[in-house]
C-alpha cells in the first residue's frame, strides 16, 4: 500500500466529527470540534468500520473496450485524450501499457475485472479537480464516506527525488463554495507492484447542509510524474454496526430451500451505539430486477416470513437504520449485510439407462446433476457408497439386481434415479483341434463349438471360406493363427486360437536346356527344395542318375526328367531339361574343281543337317564370293558361276543353332 506519514483534516463547520465508526458504531479516534474554523487535524487515514449506506455517488467509470469515452463535462477540469495522456489530461482506459516505461502495467480495474475501466490521470503542474460532483439532497447529524481508490503509476525502480508522486486533497463543501470538511492523503508512496489504495474522508452533516459537493484536487505538481489511477469513487452513509442473523445474530451464512418445501424464518438484528433515536426499517430484494423494497411495517428488531412451496428464485434480506426520522430518506440510511435464502430447484438427473454386461466385465454405474450422491443396491458397500461413477473392476452375478441413488445439489435438495444391472454368462468355447497342418495348396476344416453363441467371427479372414460361420475351411498359403470370437445374445463374448501351418510343396529344377555336340558331354545342374528322394529319367547316357549334377553325353537329342519327393509327405514333383545333340561338323581345308570327278566340290560333312546355317566365304581382300543358307548344294569354287582362280579363302559358319561361329580357311587347288 502506499505510505503515508500523517493526514490532514480541515474542519469548518459548527459540528464535524472526522473519523470512523468504531466497533459500536461510533467514529474511531473521533474528534469532536465545536465553533471552530479552518482548523487542521493530523490522523491516519480513515475507515468506515460501521455499516455503510448505499452509494449516493457512485462512479466506477464502466466497462468495455478501449478507450472508454469522455467524463461528462463539469466532472473534471483536465483535458480529454483517447491515448496516453499527456501533462493535464485524462482517458478512460483498462490498460495503462504501452505508454512509459516508468509507469506500471495495469491491465484490470481494481475490482480485478479485465474489462473495467479506470480513470488515468497525468497531472498538470497546475492544481486541477480530478474529480467533483454534486450529492443529492442529504440529511442532517449523518456521518458520511466520501472514498476513492488510488494507484501511483510511477514504478519503484523509476522513482528518485525528482520524480513527482501523487498528493490528493478531498473536499466537501457546501454549493456556494464554503468548505465543510477536506482531507489529504499526502504523498502516495511508489511501490515494486501495482497496488491500489482506498482513500477515504469522513463528515458528519451539520444541521441546514442538505446539499453538498464532493471534489478530489491534485495538490502535487505535474511534469515529472504525479501519474496515476483513479476507480470506484463513492459517497456514502456511514452508521453504527448493524448486525443480522436467523433466529440469532451470529448465524448469517445463506439458507437453502428447496423448491418443494415451505419454510418459515425469523429474522434477529442488533445495532451498535452511534444513534441517540435509532430507527430500523426491514428490506426485501426478490432479484426480480425490482431491487431492494422496504417491507410494510416491519420496523422490529425481528421479522418473521414464510417461503411458500414452488417459490423458486434468491432471495434477500437486510436492515436499515437511520437517526430518527431520517429513516425515511434512501440517502441517510446504512445497512446490514444482506441475508440470503435461496430457493433451489431439484436436480434433474438423466436417466441413467439400464446395464447389460457380462461376468468379469468393468462396468461403470453413472449418474450426474447433482454435488453429492449415495448409492444403494446389491454390490453397494460402505466403501463405496458414495462414490461417483460406481466401478466394478469384474463384475459378478452377485451384483446383479436393481439400483438406486440419491442425487444431491449444493443446495441441498435430492432426487432419486433408478437403473438395473444384469449379469450375463459368457458363452464357452471349445475348439475342435487347434493345430493343424496341411500341405501348400491343401485346405481343411478349421471349427469351434460354443453352444450358448449364436454368432462366429474369425480373423484374420485370409484364406477362409467364411469368416462368420463355426467351420470354415481353411486353405492358408502360410503358417497362420486363427483367433475366433464366439457371441451370445447378450453380446457376451469368449474367445479361442487355431493354429494352421502349411507345409512347403517340392520344388525340383532340371536347370536350363543344355547345347552339345555330338561326342561331347554336358554336367546337369538340378537342384530341390523340400524333398530327399530324387533321380532322374531316362537313364541313359548319365553317369549317376541319382545325382543332381549327373554327365550326360547322348549321342541324339534327348529329355531328362528330374523326379522328387516331398521330405514332408507332401507330393512328388518333377522338372525336365533338354540336351540338344548337334551333328559333328567337318570342313575341309582343300577341295580341287577341276572336272576330273575327284574332290570337285567343297563337300562339308554333315552341314545338310542344320537347314538354317549361313555360310559365307571371302576372298583374300575381304570380298564375299560365295553365300549359302541351307548346304543342299555344296559350293564348286565359282563365284557368279565363273571358276575362281586357285588360291586361299576365307568362310564364316553360323549353324543358326545357339552354336558358336565356325571360321576358317580353305584352299582350292585347280
Amino acid at each position: 500500500m502506499a505510505q503515508t506519514a500523517t493526514r490532514s483534516y480541515s474542519l469548518s463547520n459548527p459540528v464535524i466529527k472526522k473519523a470512523a465508526f468504531g466497533a459500536g458504531g461510533q467514529p474511531s479516534a473521533g474528534v469532536e470540534t465545536k465553533g471552530l474554523r479552518n482548523r487542521i487535524i493530523q490522523a491516519a487515514p480513515a475507515t468506515c468500520s460501521g455499516s455503510l449506506g448505499d452509494p449516493v455517488i457512485n462512479v466506477d467509470f464502466g466497462a468495455g473496450s478501449i478507450p472508454g469515452g469522455p467524463l461528462a463535462p463539469g466532472i473534471t477540469t483536465l483535458q480529454y485524450a483517447t491515448n496516453c495522456p499527456d501533462d493535464g489530461y485524462y482517458t478512460i482506459t483498462n490498460n495503462s501499457g504501452n505508454c512509459h516505461d516508468t509507469w506500471h502495467t495495469v491491465t484490470q480495474d481494481h475490482t480485478g475485472n479485465a474489462n473495467g475501466y479506470f480513470m488515468l490521470v497525468n497531472a498538470s503542474n497546475d492544481p486541477s479537480v480530478f474529480f467533483t460532483q454534486q450529492a443529492p439532497v442529504l440529511c442532517d447529524n449523518t456521518t458520511y464516506e466520501f472514498s476513492a481508490y488510488v494507484l501511483n503509476l510511477i514504478t519503484l525502480a523509476a522513482s528518485n527525488s525528482t520524480v513527482h508522486h501523487p498528493d490528493i486533497q478531498f473536499s466537501v463543501e457546501t454549493t456556494d463554495g464554503s468548505v465543510l470538511a477536506t482531507f489529504d492523503t499526502g504523498t502516495i508512496l511508489p511501490t515494486a507492484s501495482p497496488e491500489w489504495v482506498k482513500e477515504s474522508l469522513f463528515f458528519t452533516t451539520p444541521a441546514g447542509s442538505a446539499q453538498v459537493i464532493v471534489k478530489m484536487i491534485n495538490k502535487a505538481p505535474g511534469g515529472n510524474g504525479n501519474d496515476l489511477l483513479l476507480d470506484d469513487i463513492t459517497f456514502r452513509a456511514c452508521g453504527p454496526v448493524i448486525q443480522t442473523g436467523f433466529t440469532t445474530v451470529t448465524a448469517n451464512s445463506p439458507q437453502n430451500q428447496c423448491v418443494g418445501e415451505t419454510k418459515t424464518y425469523t429474522l434477529k438484528s442488533q445495532i451498535g451505539t452511534g444513534y441517540t433515536n435509532p430507527q430500523i426499517q426491514w428490506q426485501q430484494n426478490k432479484n426480480d430486477g425490482n431491487g431492494w423494497i422496504d417491507i410494510t411495517g416491519e420496523t422490529a428488531d425481528s421479522y418473521t416470513f414464510t417461503i411458500a412451496a414452488g417459490t423458486l428464485g434468491t432471495y434477500q434480506y437486510r436492515l436499515a437504520a437511520a437517526e430518527g426520522s431520517n429513516i425515511s430518506s434512501a440517502h441517510c440510511r446504512v445497512f446490514s449485510d444482506p441475508l440470503t435464502v435461496n430457493v433451489s430447484a431439484y436436480p434433474v438427473v438423466p436417466a441413467i439407462p439400464p446395464q447389460e454386461s457380462c461376468l468379469g466385465d468393468v462396468v461403470t454405474l453413472t449418474a450426474s446433476g447433482g454435488a453429492t450422491y449415495e448409492w444403494s443396491g446389491p454390490g453397494i458397500t460402505a466403501g463405496n457408497k458414495n462414490q461417483n461413477p460406481i466401478i466394478f473392476d469384474a463384475v459378478t452375478t452377485a451384483d446383479q439386481g436393481s439400483y438406486s441413488v440419491v442425487v444431491t445439489s449444493t443446495a441441498g435438495c435430492s432426487t432419486t434415479a433408478l437403473t438395473t444391472l444384469n449379469v450375463h454368462l459368457k458363452p464357452v468355447a471349445t475348439v475342435d483341434e487347434p493345430v493343424h497342418t496341411i500341405c501348400a495348396g491343401n485346405s481343411e476344416i478349421i471349427s469351434v463349438s460354443a453352444p450358448d453363441a449364436t454368432n462366429f467371427s474369425w480373423v484374420p479372414t485370409t484364406g477362409l471360406s467364411d469368416p462368420s460361420v463355426s467351420n470354415p475351411i481353411a486353405n492358408p498359403t502360410v503358417n497362420t493363427v486363427y483367433t475366433v470370437t464366439a457371441t451370445n445374445d447378450y453380446g457376451c463374448t469368449d474367445v479361442k486360437t487355431v493354429t494352421v501351418n502349411v507345409l512347403p510343396l517340392p520344388v525340383a529344377n532340371a536347370g536350363a536346356n543344355k547345347k552339345i555336340f555330338e561326342g561331347q558331354s554336358v554336367t546337369l545342374n538340378g537342384s530341390v527344395q523340400n524333398g530327399d528322394v530324387f533321380y532322374w529319367t531316362p537313364t541313359d547316357y548319365l553317369s549317376d542318375p541319382q545325382s543332381l549334377t549327373p554327365v550326360a553325353n547322348p549321342v541324339s537329342d534327348i529329355t531328362y526328367t528330374l523326379h522328387l519327393t516331398s521330405t514332408f509327405n507332401c507330393g512328388s514333383t518333377e522338372s525336365s531339361v533338354f540336351v540338344r545333340v548337334y551333328k559333328k561338323i567337318v570342313i575341309p581345308n582343300t577341295f580341287s574343281p577341276n572336272g576330273d570327278g575327284r574332290n570337285d566340290f567343297w563337300d562339308i560333312e554333315a552341314l545338310v543337317t542344320y537347314p538354317q546355317c549361313l555360310l559365307t566365304v571371302y576372298n583374300r581382300n575381304g570380298q564375299q564370293v560365295f553365300k549359302s543358307i541351307g548346304y543342299d548344294h555344296p559350293w564348286q569354287g565359282t563365284y557368279n558361276g565363273s571358276p575362281l582362280p586357285s588360291g586361299t579363302y576365307y568362310y564364316v559358319l553360323d549353324l543358326k543353332s545357339g552354336a558358336p561361329l565356325l571360321s576358317g580357311w580353305v584352299v582350292i587347288v585347280r
